[in-house]
């Protein structure tokens, strides 16, 4: 096999997903959020993995996918890795957030192998595409709120949050400037200090991926000290006393296009992602069967 060909076609994969999702805005209770569900729900069926809908309410019918976890084994604690397909009004959302549900697609069709091996396994894998995010990360909370309900012990969950921008310069908060690069090329891993290990486990899975710089960081309490690492789905979890993480490219910190008409799909690093989205695969294998 030929690792280059290989990442030359996973780009192509990734890209013709960001193409198809970002076509238009994915605003709540519009043709093109129904339409994007709808993709992303016969991607994860073409993977092979069962697929529900989780509906729900919140000024229009919106609705999660959740896939049914695997392996089968409800003994084992649960890993979750999800992405939002909505976005604001008056942008694409190429980087926000289609390139993270382009990522969560690919990963369906990458961890087929690593499901279908022999185990022993240590967690089992939901994948979960959520709706509303850009809304107070309603989707998410639904989610959470069910698993707390219900008991299900959680191995960790990681939120794909804006994964395909690279830029020259990167802005930082000015705490922590000289800390972390000036140049916009890594992954960021964020999670609180109640996530480390799972912070060190993704961390150090994705650093096995040749060319792909990862940087992470941890907050103590919810992140309250750095408000902007919680403007995604993990959030929902940390709120529950669970260990969560955010995967991102460093979004409004880096990306000029965000919420903007010009997030669109010819402005992503595609080598960049498809490299990020082999480290979220990494990580999954290493969480599964460590």
């Amino acid at each position: 096999m030929d690792p280059a060909a290989d990442l030359r076609t996973l780009e192509a994969r990734l890209r013709a997903h960001v193409e198809t999702l970002a076509r238009a805005p994915r605003v709540p209770g519009t043709e093109e959020h129904a339409r994007s569900r709808a993709y992303a729900l016969g991607q994860l069926q073409r993977a092979g993995f069962a697929v529900s809908e989780e509906p729900f309410h919140q000024d229009v019918t919106s609705a999660n996918l959740l896939t049914e976890p695997q392996p089968a084994d409800p003994g084992l604690p649960l890993l979750v890795i999800g992405a939002h397909y909505d976005s604001v009004p008056g942008t694409p959302g190429a980087d926000d957030n289609a390139s993270g549900v382009a990522a969560l697609l690919e990963l369906a069709r990458l961890a087929r192998p690593v499901l279908e091996g022999a185990g022993p396994f240590h967690s089992r894998l939901q994948l979960a595409v959520y709706d509303l995010e850009e809304y107070g990360m309603v989707g998410s909370d639904v989610h959470a709120r069910a698993l707390e309900r219900a008991g299900v012990g959680l191995r960790g969950m990681v939120s794909l949050e804006m994964l395909g921008f690279t830029a020259p310069q990167q802005r930082l908060p000015p705490h922590l400037v000289g800390l972390y690069p000036a140049v916009g090329n890594f992954i960021g891993v964020s999670g609180n200090e109640r996530s480390r290990e799972l912070v060190e486990a993704v961390a150090g899975a994705m650093k096995t991926v040749p060319g792909l710089p990862v940087e992470w960081i941890t907050l103590p309490g919810n992140g309250e000290a750095l408000p902007e690492v919680r403007l995604s789905d993990h959030s929902s979890f940390w709120d529950r006393g669970q260990p969560a993480l955010m995967l991102t490219d460093t979004s409004f910190f880096r990306n000029p296009h965000y919420h903007q008409p010009t997030d669109t799909p010819e402005t992503l690093d595609y080598p960049f992602l498809a490299r990020v989205t082999l480290g979220v695969a990494a990580a999954v294998g290493r969480l599964l069967r460590p």
